[in-house]
């Protein structure tokens, strides 16, 4: 499989299983109905570990634009590569949310409220301030690339033109496991503001198909608040790599 395809099917996985699990909860009259965050941040750990298996062996399972970047920044792959990446993430993210809608299509009808429907999708923050909201996406996303950095090359004795040299690093070169258990953590300790979005690909693929899709009764997508969940995670990423930098060069 090509790891375009790799990252197209991972993302799709991560969707479904992630925004499954979301509709699961918050969509009235299925039997997971109101069972709370506890379970929706579990689910978003497990959609993670599920996506990483299904791409790890070939394109490292980034399965976020943002993890692409981050890789991109530090000489792991290759600009047209990384555009690939993150197009395939997109387009994946796209079907696992309509498969995620034609799943839950009669309990979409049976909910009325409008923001459950759209948090099926999307993420939108607790307190609508909309600096603290970016904010908190850069930090979530922070302590989800730093953490796969260090976690990969825990000696950090790689310099900027050895990187180059080394595999493509992912989600899924550490072991799906732990990246899965990293976001359940990233959920209980840092989702409480926004709903931890820390995925360009999660959340603006989704939110363009809240809009297309036929969804009875459905506001609007929210499209004041969308820039936030793409601009944060990646300004994280950035200040990741950053971080990643000056702890390789204090290791020299």
């Amino acid at each position: 499989m090509h790891p375009f395809a790799a990252e197209f099917v991972g993302t799709m996985m991560l969707i479904l299983f992630g925004n499954g699990v979301v509709a699961n909860v918050l969509l009235k009259k299925t039997n997971g109905a109101q069972a709370g965050w506890m379970v929706i941040c579990a689910g978003w750990g497990i959609a993670v570990y599920i996506g990483a298996i299904c791409a790890q062996e070939i394109s490292g399972a980034h399965l976020n634009p943002a993890v692409t970047l981050a890789m991109f920044l530090n000489d792991e792959i290759g600009v047209w590569d990384s555009l690939g990446y993150a197009t395939s993430q997109m387009l994946g993210a796209a079907l696992g949310a309509g498969l995620v809608y034609a799943f839950y299509r009669e309990h979409f009808h049976l909910t009325k409220d409008q923001d459950a429907k759209l948090g099926c999708f999307a993420n939108t923050p607790v307190v609508r301030n909309f600096g603290q909201a970016f904010f908190c996406e850069v930090i979530g996303t922070f302590a989800l690339v730093l953490p796969v950095f260090l976690m990969t090359k825990p000696s950090l004795i790689l310099t900027a033109s050895q990187a180059g040299d080394a595999p493509v690093m992912g989600l899924g070169s550490i072991g799906a496991l732990p990246v899965g258990l990293l976001v359940f953590g990233i959920g209980l300790s840092l989702g409480g503001t926004t709903g931890y979005a820390i995925n360009p690909a999660r959340d603006l693929a989704p939110r363009i198909m809240h809009a297309l899709l036929p969804i009875p009764n459905k506001r609007d997508s929210d499209w004041s608040y969308s820039w936030i969940p793409v601009a944060g995670p990646l300004v994280g990423a950035v200040l990741a790599v950053a971080v990643f930098r000056a702890l390789s060069w204090f290791s020299i």
